[in-house]
This record gives structure tokens, C-alpha cells and sequence, in this order.
């Protein structure tokens, strides 16, 4: 499998959207439509300004069939220690179980080793219970209970 993992362009966002959308468990109702496309945009150039935030896509065949974001967080606890966390991880529900989504999180590894992390953080709904197995063989333990509050946003 030739797979490429690159920083995501804006002209895949569109892609991108489409693979959020696909996942029926995580619940966040992501659609690429004329009416919210400036929302995504705006999000990206935000995650684009930020030396804090990389988005990374996964292109196989010149197709973008995979995505996740690193968002490297400056601690006070852990005497100043740098945690990564990694979400957004997404996978082409066709080519899931195909080592795609392992190699991206490898790869987001790399990069959070490189950047100087001591640890990398995750969440994920409870309901995926193929994404925590899959999480799971990759390394990861699970150490936390999330905790998630919607914020009423002035209108």
C-alpha cells in the first residue's frame, strides 16, 4: 500500500469533512455544505496560524482516506512537561483495518517525539469500542475519565 501522510492543504478539506461525517459514533454532525463550509475554513486557517496545532491527511492513490490533528499542550504538572493529544482520528470506512490508521498514529508519535513530548492523550466516545481495541494495541492504556460540557455560544 502507498501510503503518504502529509500536512492536510486546504483544498482537502472537503475530504476531510466527508470523513468525520462518515463516523456514526462520534456523533459531531459534520457535513461539507455551502452553508457551513466558512465554519471549516475558518477552522482551518485557525489550526494553520497556530504553532500548536498540525492537521495531518492520509493519501492513498492521491485520495485523501485518512486524517487526525496533534495539538501539543505546554504543561505546569509533570515539572512543564509537553503533552500532544491527538484527535480527529479518521479513517475511509472502507479501507478500516487496513493498517491506515496505525500508521498515521505512528507517524503523529514520530512527530510528538520530535517536537519534544513526553506523552501522547487521547479521547475517545465511549461507544467505539473497535477504536478503543484498536488504541489499545497500539500501546495505549486507559488512564482517564472524560468528562465533555456544551458551552452555549452568545448569539
Amino acid at each position: 500500500m502507498k501510503l503518504l501522510i502529509r500536512e492536510a492543504k486546504r483544498a482537502d478539506l472537503p475530504s476531510i469533512v466527508r470523513l468525520h461525517a462518515e463516523d456514526d459514533l462520534g456523533g459531531h454532525g459534520d457535513a461539507w455544505t455551502s452553508l457551513n463550509s466558512a465554519a471549516y475554513e475558518a477552522a482551518f486557517d485557525a489550526i494553520g496560524r497556530s504553532p500548536d496545532n498540525l492537521l495531518f491527511v492520509a493519501e492513498l492513490d492521491g485520495e485523501v482516506v485518512g486524517c487526525c490533528q496533534l495539538t501539543f499542550i505546554p504543561t505546569i504538572a509533570g515539572r512543564g512537561a509537553l503533552v500532544m493529544r491527538l484527535g480527529g482520528v479518521q479513517v475511509a470506512s472502507g479501507l478500516r483495518s487496513q493498517g491506515i490508521g496505525g500508521r498515521m498514529v505512528t507517524y503523529a508519535e514520530t512527530v510528538a517525539k520530535e517536537r519534544g513530548a513526553n506523552s501522547l492523550v487521547l479521547s475517545s466516545n465511549k461507544r467505539r469500542v473497535d477504536a478503543h481495541r484498536f488504541y489499545e494495541r497500539l500501546g495505549f492504556s486507559r488512564s482517564h475519565e472524560g468528562f465533555r460540557k456544551a458551552l452555549d455560544r452568545a448569539s
